[in-house]
């Protein structure tokens, strides 16, 4: 397994925050991201967070929790499939102790018995299990789920709560002899938090709303927080209200009757993890650290002051790549062949100060979907946003003169690509739209529903289904199409139009290679005999040579064209046949083929690299908005060296 090896970002990280944990006193936060590392901050005074140690896991740490007897002792959770067990002295010198590495599974959440002495780590197969922090020892499976396990929770009398995909919530005693007790819900859990007594469980349910509900998982009440998936909440340390981290980029404070207190916007803010002591709260972010609130009046106390511009969109305008990145940064590179290392003038617009999760262009107008909720349209000289849409924005394409947006809650929407009304919405899958790629006469979808489809925004044909969420879906043409899924497979099929309009796959085949969830894809050549490209968490961009008449044939020919630093997010097929690849570690390649048609790396580019040739970073002022619509705009444009 190959290590994350991210430069560091000044005394934060490099990569969004995906967790924030305090030590029961505040005194402590520690903050795991993307680029593998854990940072220990002195939160002493929360206007000014000093961090301490940093601690490496060598892939994504997923999160973290601090020792109820030992102040010093800290546990954290990664995608390496290891718990890893810290000592964090006064002075931030981290030592580790032990590591939990029977896992079969990336870790998504850990926490403590109330002894201080054993570990619950939940996994993305489904298991809780028991250990023993000081030597490692595995001790008990405590409970399973159908679906991933997202989030485990310790009530000071030791019941253990765990949720998950699959909609249940499981509460069981590790020590007691009674049986576990269950609830379940039609749609994903990601979230929960026992209150501090242990009289109430709080669980973030992915409609938008929070359940309280009794140690017996009886409802006492259902808080409405979000038009979009509520993922994250905790509690103020003397049970009288809670905080919730929502889809919607926001977080809300409510009290225990269900009153909302305050609501916060920042676009920096991911709000997947919350965390509240000493009258402070702290949120994820995509910024590089952390960011600290008073929880009586929610106002701001510290921020992070350095944008991470992991790439997370691709899109081509004329001669020009257009990379979408974390920081809500577009940078545009020429690829013609000109300049250094192929390219020509970078040009550099910031569009909005969160992440850019989706690209699309109409002539010369450039439209990006966002985390925030947002559909954004660039003309050059003028910045126009829609109104809230509700959910992120994971997939745009354009058809029929239309802007088609995918969001998180499972919708098409139909939006006006002048004004960016929204003329329609359709409940399209049971799941976020991930990825929308347009085909002639239609499209294709791809969602964590499992399904890939296609067709016009009603009436869709399922092509084929993955055993877990789809993450990207690519065309070659209207013949053929590929997929790529947290199943760590890809499938390719060709595209069958029939007569009655209706759209059918043939010669399906499933591509093995990956170690890891398979994140985009992207084909090569001619329908008759493309190639698949494939990225994947595991950090290897992947090639097959299909043959539709021997799978066999196609699945011997995997190999590994290339390395990043990290996982690959993005693929674009070029208007000259090429196809763009990205990486979380700003890595940005051409792959093209070769005279006897096999894929070759035609271009190599980073992103800071590009950054840093382009001096100055574009900044985009947002001017008032009226009706949800932003006027102003400015944008910088610079010469690569």
């Amino acid at each position: 397994m190959r290590t994350i090896d991210l430069p560091a970002s000044g005394p934060g990280h490099s990569a969004p925050l995906t967790h924030v944990g305090f030590r029961p006193d505040g005194k402590r936060l520690a903050t795991c991201s993307y680029d593998g590392t854990v940072i220990v901050w002195d939160t002493g005074d929360p206007s000014r967070p000093v961090p301490l140690a940093r601690l490496r896991h060598r892939r994504l740490v997923n999160a973290s929790a601090w020792n109820p007897v030992d102040p010093e002792v800290l546990a954290t959770a990664s995608a390496d499939k290891t718990v890893a067990v810290w000592r964090v002295d006064a002075h931030g010198r981290g030592t580790l102790s032990t590591v939990l590495a029977r896992h079969t599974d990336d870790i998504n959440s850990v926490a403590w018995l109330p002894d201080g002495e054993r570990l619950i780590c939940v996994s993305e197969d489904g298991r809780a299990t028991l250990w023993s922090a000081a030597d490692g020892v595995f001790l008990a499976e405590v409970g399973s789920h159908e679906a991933h396990c997202m989030m485990v929770s310790v009530s000071e009398q030791g019941l253990v709560a765990t949720v998950g995909e699959d909609g249940l919530v499981a509460v069981s005693d590790p020590d007691g002899t009674a049986a576990p007790v269950t609830r379940r819900y039609d749609s994903s859990i990601e979230g929960c938090a026992w209150s501090h007594s242990g009289r109430l469980l709080a669980v973030a349910r992915d409609d938008g709303a929070v359940d309280l509900l009794t140690a017996g998982l009886d409802l006492v009440r259902t808080v409405p927080v979000s038009t979009s998936a509520a993922r994250a909440v905790a509690w103020a340390e003397d049970d009288s209200s809670f905080v919730v981290g929502a889809y919607d980029g926001a977080l809300h404070w409510f009290d225990v009757v269900g009153t909302r207190l305050h609501r916060v916007e920042d676009r920096r803010v991911w709000p997947r993890s919350v965390a509240v002591a000493g009258g402070v709260v702290a949120a994820g972010s995509f910024w590089n650290g952390p960011h600290l609130y008073d929880l009586t009046t929610a106002r701001e106390t510290a921020a992070p002051d350095t944008p991470t511009h992991g790439p997370n969109a691709l899109a081509q305008r004329g001669d020009e790549l257009l990379i979408g990145t974390d920081s809500g940064l577009v940078v545009a590179v020429r690829t013609d062949g000109s300049g250094t290392e192929g390219t020509g003038a970078v040009r550099t617009t910031v569009l909005t100060d969160g992440p850019i999760l989706s690209l699309a262009v109409d002539g010369d107008t450039v439209c990006a979907g966002t985390y925030s909720g947002h559909v954004l349209r660039h003309d050059g000289t003028t910045l126009t946003s829609s109104p809230g849409l509700g959910a992120p924005v994971p997939s745009l394409t354009v058809h029929e003169g239309m802007l088609v947006a995918g969001t998180y809650n499972g919708e098409f929407l139909l939006l006006d690509p002048g004004t960016l009304d929204v003329l329609e919405r359709i409940e399209a899958h049971d799941g976020s739209v991930k990825s929308l790629t347009a085909v002639a006469g239609g499209f294709l979808s791809a969602a964590t529903d499992r399904t890939v489809e296609v067709g016009g925004p009603r009436g869709r044909s399922k092509l084929w289904e993955h055993g877990n969420l789809v993450n990207a879906v690519a065309a070659l043409g209207a013949e053929a199409a590929a997929s790529a899924s947290r199943d760590h497979t890809v499938k390719v099929g060709r595209l069958v139009r029939q007569a009655d309009g209706g759209w059918r796959a043939a010669d399906v085949q499933t591509l093995l290679g990956p170690d890891e969830s398979v994140k985009c894809v992207a084909l090569l050549g001619d329908a008759e005999r493309p190639v698949v490209l494939a990225g994947s968490y595991d950090f290897g961009l992947h090639a097959w040579q299909v043959d539709w008449e021997d799978s066999a044939a196609t699945l011997a020919s995997g190999r590994v064209l290339a390395e990043f630093a990290q996982g690959l997010s993005c693929m674009l097929r070029l208007a000259d046949g090429s196809v763009a690849v990205a990486g979380w570690d700003g890595r940005v390649l051409v792959v093209g083929r070769d005279r006897a048609g096999r894929p070759e790396v035609r271009t190599s580019l980073h992103l800071n690299e590009l950054l840093t040739a382009g001096a100055t970073e574009g900044r985009t002022t947002q001017g008032r908005t009226t009706q949800g619509r932003t006027t102003e705009n400015r944008t910088t444009e610079s010469r690569a060296a």
